[in-house]
């Protein structure tokens, strides 16, 4: 049987966009596959998506060349539907049904492996700080989030977007606003604009402990960004530990640059 279309689908299987999953259908063919292009060359790798709600990305990139498209679902609502496009993708679409918050989604695939998802809104920020623990187990993200966040991941130092997720986000990978998409794209219409983000990580990684440093330093540091650092971190040394680094105690985390975070960082872990 041929499969419906996308909009076809959803009027079949009666789903709407529910406001508690922060979900916004992105249901243009041309933007879908805009979005699957950019997430590079897929001959070989595999993919994980999250959030497909209706599937009109994973329908985008089941025709790339990727290996396998794997989905990731929390809502049941839209499991009927997905399964249906499973039944017509041969073997390269595998739904899992499952809260991805929950789930290491490296154990989903082998490697070379990507990421391509328009994210809930609610969710973004936190899924995309797990996969940078695990950064060196992802060949690329090309991700989807509002603009507002979009713009923090990217922003450089002294900027008002400038803080602990773009620290941590370019520490680890390098970060580009790739595409920006308009709330008239998505039903329902969100209040804000979205952007896609392509992240690609660094050949060289930082250890689970120096990662776990940096959390704490950035989280110190602009958590309360309008004092001085030697204020902001007192509780990990403070204006002795921003000696060591060469680092002035009267500066504001705002205008500190990735490096010299990571010089706090590599020192706060080799104290603990």
């Amino acid at each position: 049987m041929t499969l419906p279309s996308l909009r076809d689908s959803i009027r079949i299987h009666g789903l709407d966009a529910k406001k508690s999953f922060g979900q916004h259908f992105l249901l243009d063919p041309g933007i879908v596959a805009r979005i699957a292009a950019l997430g590079g060359d897929m001959a070989g790798r595999h993919v994980v998506e999250i959030g497909p709600g209706p599937g009109g990305l994973t329908r985008a990139l089941l025709d790339t060349t990727a290996v396998a498209v794997h989905a990731v679902e929390i809502d049941q609502r839209a499991w009927p539907l997905l399964d249906e496009l499973a039944a017509h993708a041969e073997g390269r679409l595998n739904l899992v049904k499952a809260d991805a918050m929950a789930l290491d989604c490296t154990t989903l695939c082998p490697a070379p492996r990507k990421i391509v998802a328009n994210l809930p809104y609610n969710v973004g920020t936190p899924l995309l700080v797990g996969w940078l623990r695990q950064a060196a187990s992802w060949e690329r993200m090309t991700l989807m989030f509002q603009l507002e966040v979009a713009e923090r991941i990217c922003a450089a130092p002294d900027t008002g977007a400038y803080g602990r997720l773009g620290v941590l986000a370019q520490w680890c990978a390098s970060c580009a606003m790739v595409m920006k998409i308009p709330p008239g794209a998505f039903s329902p219409p969100p209040k804000v604009d979205s952007a896609v983000v392509d992240i690609v990580p660094h050949a060289e990684q930082p250890s689970a402990i120096l990662f776990k440093a940096m959390e704490h330093v950035t989280h110190l540091a602009f958590g309360q960004r309008r004092k001085m650092l030697r204020a902001s971190l007192r509780p990990i040394g403070g204006e002795a530990l921003l000696e060591k680094a060469g680092i002035l105690a009267t500066r504001r985390a705002e205008t500190l640059s990735i490096a010299e975070f990571a010089t706090l960082a590599k020192l706060v872990a080799r104290e603990n």
